[in-house]
């Protein structure tokens, strides 16, 4: 099996990455390789914008049976515990359009953009029903991308209200985008590391939340 594993960041995976490269063979300084598992691991930096280039160069290079973006976001409701992990199995844009005064038109009622042409279904980027799926958190959630998070009142209420969702990164919606236009199954995983609410980063859990990603990503490798 060939993975392509992604974050935006090294330290959101950096337990991961000593575990690999202590039991691992690695091959260059993104590869690892065990039995008839390879593992690919891309950084893609912070963002839609890097996340969607360094993600289209690495599947241009190379070929993967399954994709999986991990690493932290903040959640819109706190049934979901701090350092919990959430399987996000549909990604929107949250910040994609015009502002109308006080109201937000996204992208697509702006006519710019078609709710349901390929990839998009009713504005979402669904990943499709795949085996390894199976190995994933349980609870599904839906994502939200935007480039700037959610640190007001207004804001994080206009979110919610129009958006219905769960939780909120930087780069969920430019993985699922490349993954689905290039066909290769993939899942999103992130670890819980603080509610969206005015910024405040003393209430903030990025600690445990990275701790427990890492426990949980290594078991999903070691079950390939």
């Amino acid at each position: 099996m060939k993975l392509l594993l992604t974050a935006a960041t090294e330290a959101e995976i950096s337990p991961l990455l000593a575990y690999l490269q202590k039991l691992w063979q690695p091959e260059i300084s993104s590869k690892y390789t065990r039995r008839a598992v390879e593992i690919h691991i891309c950084i893609s930096g912070v963002g839609m914008m890097s996340t969607a280039y360094h993600l289209a160069k690495t599947c241009s290079a190379s070929s993967y049976d399954f994709a999986l973006q991990v690493g932290v976001a903040g959640s819109f409701t706190e049934s979901i515990a701090l350092g919990d992990l959430v399987s996000i199995v549909s990604d929107q844009y949250g910040d994609l359009g015009a502002e109308d005064h006080y109201n937000f038109i996204s992208i697509f009622d702006l006519g710019l953009l078609e709710k349901d042409v390929t990839p998009f279904t009713n504005d979402q980027l669904v990943s499709a029903p795949h085996s390894l799926h199976d190995k994933m958190p349980s609870r599904k959630v839906r994502g939200l991308t935007v480039n700037t998070v959610s640190g007001s009142d207004f804001t994080i209420k206009a979110r919610k209200e129009q958006f219905a969702c769960d939780v909120e990164s930087m780069e969920g919606i430019a993985f699922h985008y490349v993954c689905l236009k290039e066909n290769i199954p993939f899942a999103q995983v992130r670890s819980i590391s603080n509610y969206v609410t005015p910024r405040d980063k003393e209430s903030w859990k990025m600690k445990e939340a990275i701790i427990n990603l890492n426990e949980w990503l290594i078991g999903f490798i070691e079950s390939l």
